[in-house]
């Protein structure tokens, strides 16, 4: 679906937007970078993907809504699995290219632990407790090894970025990622650690995503893609119910071998490629129908990872409370509206920046405590608190080297 971009002299620009709270792409310079309070836009931020996380953060938030009206009715699965087969697809290929500028570097590295591994460890001791308390089962254990319910995507984005340079270096880095998502899905013998299923399923659209640059999307976004993608997303969920009674919803999640959904393995493999290409075809048809311009919701597109993870308190509580099972209305056709409708509020107002801005702590830490300070930015410091200069740091001439007594000639 995606055409490859012709070969092209000039260099590839550095990726200068953030994937929420983990941010790879180096600061914009300008009074505006780094502003996480949604008082303004950073420079650089392009409306096009922020709009597109957004929505694509209301989508896996309604899609848990409806996971419970599934068994009543043929419709909500219908609707279930056709979104359940691009959103988190259309997510991964993102955070893909927002990664293509990822490299060892320090501050990345960094970035790489405060914005995804921190968050990892407080999200999934909090769900652990949560249910605890909530399920009434004092004996759930906290395990890092085991991602919980959404944790999982967290384990996923560090593990995809770590081996972001072994990506860039290889012939085929596409297929090479196909050939282990497939090899993945036959070898039930993985098992659950780190959810490593899904990391090495999804695998290739995070690699997918690194390799697309800015013309892919515009090729998407024409008109005559959008026109099309009308007539597809019909077919989608017209095929997702014939389907719905004739196989289970477990191959969109990517988590299970073949050989645990009950099937062979060479029908798993088969099903691992074909799923692959239709979740592309539907990503390159949601990404044809996102506005490209400022909306209402474009500020809340750098808050997306917030939502995600903060609405599943949300999701777990109505199922351990027995909201569905309690209040029948909300399997009748008005009720599953109402379930949709609110799904998409909550997870809205979850990415507001006054939410950002309370979970901060949780999200996007500084812990500047917890890494050695470069040489270089301790000696820039002091240079400024002595008035000797904010450029280069102290003792250092324009060759670099640190002369003796450490001033300037």
């Amino acid at each position: 679906m995606f055409q490859p971009a012709a070969p092209s002299r000039r260099a590839l620009p550095e990726a200068r937007e953030v994937v929420d709270a983990d941010r790879t792409a180096p600061p914009s310079r300008g009074p505006a970078a780094g502003r996480t309070d949604g008082a303004a836009p950073a420079r650089g931020r392009d409306a096009f993907f922020d709009n597109a996380k957004y929505l694509a953060i209301v989508l896996v938030a309604m899609g848990h809504a409806w996971e419970p009206l599934t068994d009543g009715s043929r419709a909500a699965e219908a609707l279930y699995m056709t979104v359940y087969a691009f959103h988190m697809p259309a997510f991964i290929i993102i955070s893909g290219y927002f990664s293509r500028s990822f490299d060892m570097r320090k501050d990345r590295l960094q970035r790489l632990v405060t914005g995804v591994a921190v968050p990892y460890v407080l999200f999934e001791t909090a769900y652990t407790l949560f249910a605890r308390w909530a399920n009434d089962d004092p004996k759930m254990p906290v395990s890092l090894l085991d991602p919980w319910f959404l944790t999982w995507f967290l384990v996923a984005l560090f593990l995809w970025r770590l081996t972001t340079p072994l990506w860039k270096i290889v012939r085929w880095p596409v297929p090479l990622a196909l050939v282990i998502a497939v090899a993945a899905s036959v070898s039930p013998e993985i098992g659950d650690d780190l959810d490593l299923q899904r990391v090495l399923q999804f695998l290739p659209f995070f690699v997918l995503g690194l390799n697309l640059r800015p013309e892919h999307f515009a090729w998407v976004r024409r008109r005559a893609v959008r026109i099309a993608a009308v007539p597809v997303f019909a077919a989608a969920v017209v095929l997702a119910y014939w389907a719905a009674p004739r196989m289970t919803s477990a191959w969109f999640y990517h988590r299970d071998s073949a050989q645990e959904l009950g099937t062979t393995w060479w029908a798993g493999a088969v099903m691992s490629l074909a799923l692959f290409g239709c979740s592309l075809v539907l990503t390159a048809c949601f990404y044809a129908w996102v506005p490209k311009r400022r909306t209402w919701f474009t500020v809340l597109g750098a808050g997306t990872l917030y939502g995600y993870l903060l609405h599943g308190f949300l999701a777990k509580g109505s199922r351990f409370w027995g909201w569905f099972d309690d209040y029948a209305w909300l399997h009748t056709p008005l009720g599953e509206i109402a379930v949709t409708v609110i799904a998409g509020a909550v997870v809205t107002a979850l990415c507001t920046p006054p939410v950002r801005k309370v979970f901060r702590f949780a999200m996007e830490p500084t812990m500047a405590w917890a890494f050695r300070r470069d040489p270089e930015d301790a000696a820039r410091a002091a240079a400024e608190r002595n008035g000797t200069g904010a450029g280069a740091p102290a003792g250092r001439g324009p060759s670099g080297r640190v002369r003796k007594g450490g001033s300037p000639r």
